[in-house]
């Protein structure tokens, strides 16, 4: 049998209409209902609006969840099971629902909270970096306070993440093909949000996280696991921690696997571990149609 990860894909990868071609069935019907129970608002109708809405912060990560939720639970339906499992930064959340560390609701409450969070954190800014001098951007880093990196997705492609004035010193000094300002709210997976960390702590600390049925692979730590304790310790440290994508990604063959695939908005994902492992199947599932293919 195939060894077969699925990874989840974070904020930046919501696209305007999505999971709108799941409201059909019967299984989605019942989860955009809880959802909005949970919520107080809809997730399809926040999908099927304009794309300023679906990239605030508050709405993006509760739409992502639960669409990405459906998507697995579908494929969990039809049989299918993955090896193991990890997400990218809000994707960490779906990943440890899949090997189900917790149930649906529980998963929603927790990003409901770190969505209204983190919409909130208004201090720092995020700029994307691509195709730059690692050893001379690591060298800027170590010598800049208040800039870290934030998301390390690729050899090629970070996301750095501090004060603006730390960040704009970075992205003008580092010899950079393209430095893209994010539209965020603050500069996330940095110790700038960690009030904010603090906040959900308290949370976090009142969820109950069981085993998971499949190795998860963690942003911060990027090895297997199963066991609850440290996967939620881990989870702890994921607000203000580094996304370590490329980790992940390079750790993938090491583990045996041999097909990806990513469940979600997007390729972005697949498109990372393309360039990455490149002798590893990439399969996309997105929509309903991607079942019957």
């Amino acid at each position: 049998m195939t060894k077969t990860a699925w990874v989840f894909p974070g904020q930046g990868s919501q696209e305007p209409g999505m999971g709108i071609d799941l409201s059909e069935l019967p299984l989605a019907q019942d989860r955009f209902r809880l959802a909005e129970e949970i919520l107080g608002w809809s997730v399809l109708e926040a999908c099927q609006e304009d794309s300023d809405k679906l990239n605030r912060t508050l709405y993006t990560q509760p739409c992502l969840y639960v669409v990405e939720s459906i998507l697995a639970d579908l494929l969990l339906e039809k049989g299918n099971t993955p090896y193991l499992v990890a997400g990218h930064s809000l994707g960490e959340y779906v990943a440890l629902y899949a090997a189900r560390v917790f149930d649906f609701e529980t998963g929603l409450g927790l990003v409901k909270h770190r969505a209204e969070l983190m919409d909130g954190a208004s201090e720092g800014i995020m700029v994307a970096l691509m195709k730059f001098d690692r050893q001379q951007l690591e060298k800027l880093i170590e010598q800049t306070p208040d800039v870290v990196i934030a998301n390390d997705n690729s050899p090629a492609q970070v996301v750095i993440s501090g004060k603006p004035e730390a960040v704009q010193e970075v992205s003008t000094q580092i010899k950079a093909k393209r430095a893209v300002p994010l539209k965020v709210s603050g500069a996330f997976h940095s110790p700038l949000i960690a009030e904010v960390a603090a906040q959900f702590q308290e949370v976090l600390d009142a969820v109950a996280f069981a085993d998971a049925q499949f190795p998860v692979l963690s942003n911060v730590e990027p090895l297997p696991t199963v066991e609850a304790a440290i996967l939620k310790n881990r989870l702890q440290r994921q607000m203000t921690g580094s996304v370590r994508w490329r980790e992940i990604s390079m750790q993938l063959p090491v583990e045996g696997i041999e097909q990806v695939v990513e469940i979600g908005p997007g390729k972005v994902l697949t498109g990372l571990i393309k360039r990455m492992c490149p002798d590893l199947i990439l399969q996309n599932i997105g929509s309903a149609k991607d079942f019957s293919a």
